[in-house]
């Protein structure tokens, strides 16, 4: 995949086909906190109710067309240097280094437009061994197994906690 084709924009209504067409697929959402999206109309209520107005998510588009997203979501008060980094690609695209060029973009970015920024972590279930990868390819630290700590989807899930610091090298 040529990574000049990837690049990371705020989310626009005119995205809605686009999201739901791979955020309506449950391989795709799988590990997310939040359900398939079920219609264009929610799509494009998730579009303006959460994706617009969240302080930093981002479409992963390929020929600036929405393929994926990343969020990163800075703590706020005294955990104003630590955020969570969230993020999925349409079931066509996985296994083409798109996940890792978008994480890559983001990480060296967020930390720029969040100036205060010293920390980001990414919670991961221990089965998502494609995620775990990602992580490491962009540069994030395995730190270790938080045990029964999410609740998604109808279980307690063992996740894996990965860190990137605003010193790191992305790789």
């Amino acid at each position: 995949m040529d990574p000049t084709r990837i690049s990371l924009r705020p989310f626009k209504l005119s995205d809605a086909d686009d999201f739901f067409s791979w955020a309506k697929d449950e391989r795709v959402t799988h590990y997310l906190r939040w359900n398939p999206i079920a219609s264009r109309e929610e799509a494009l209520s998730y579009l303006k109710e959460v994706a617009i107005p969240h302080p930093w998510q981002r479409s992963i588009c390929l020929d600036d067309r929405s393929i994926g997203y990343v969020s990163i979501k800075p703590e706020s008060g005294s955990d104003c240097h630590l955020a969570e980094i969230e993020y999925a690609v349409g079931l066509e695209y996985w296994k083409q280094g798109i996940a890792t060029v978008a994480l890559k973009m983001a990480t060296s970015t967020v930390f720029k437009d969040f100036e205060y920024l010293v920390r980001i972590e990414a919670l991961v279930e221990e089965e998502n061994k494609g995620s775990q990868r990602v992580l490491e390819k962009v540069g994030f630290q395995k730190e270790g197994l938080l045990r029964k700590y999410v609740f998604n989807k109808g279980g307690i899930r063992d996740m894996f906690i990965y860190s990137f610091l605003s010193t790191d090298k992305i790789m």
